[in-house]
């Protein structure tokens, strides 16, 4: 079972290297906000990931939550901030 767990592992972070293009690359400031929001949701499983693999669910669990909290709040940040100013 670690093996899958290590193989979901890598295709995830190559999943991230796919969405940092758009958020290097995107045509629009939303583009860009909405891939890194599902880049911090991939790192955020890839936590867990690692919990499960080295069988210490309830600290990757805990740094797990803090960073979708600093996620989201970053995401919604620069959402209405770019809204506000009109950013194509």
């Amino acid at each position: 079972m670690e093996g899958f767990f290590i193989g979901v592992g890598i295709y995830l972070c190559v999943l991230v290297l796919v969405c940092s293009y758009r958020a290097l690359f995107g045509p629009t400031v939303f583009d860009r906000i909405i891939s890194v929001g599902v880049i911090g949701t991939m790192v955020l499983v890839i936590l867990l990931l690692m919990g499960f693999i080295y069988e210490r669910m309830d600290m990757f669990v805990d740094l797990s939550l803090v960073y979708s909290i600093l996620n989201f709040t970053g995401t919604l940040i620069f959402a209405k901030y770019f809204a506000r100013k009109g950013a194509k």
